[in-house]
């Protein structure tokens, strides 16, 4: 294998945006779509934390990369979309 895989891509453009502020768009299933605005508070080996905004029922959500990697979650920053089709 040569190269970095597509989730380390993912993981270490995250890592550079711990603590930005992301919107985030997550489908839930059953046509069940989450819009919530947050901060990336930490990330681990397989998945990353964000905290979402005060005026959201959750405080905490975590998605594994290949969430970002599949598109069941989107996240944007200033309007740029993170993930594989960045």
């Amino acid at each position: 294998m040569s190269g970095p895989s597509v989730i380390d891509k993912i993981r270490a453009d995250l890592a550079e945006l711990v603590g930005k502020k992301v919107k985030i768009r997550a489908n839930k299933g059953r046509r069940q779509v989450m819009e919530a605005e947050g901060v990336i508070e930490s990330i681990y080996p397989n998945i990353f934390v964000i905290k979402l905004s005060e005026d959201h029922a959750l405080s905490r959500v975590t998605y594994s990369y290949t969430d970002v990697l599949t598109e069941t979650v989107e996240l944007r920053v200033d309007n740029k979309r993170i993930g594989l089709g960045a």
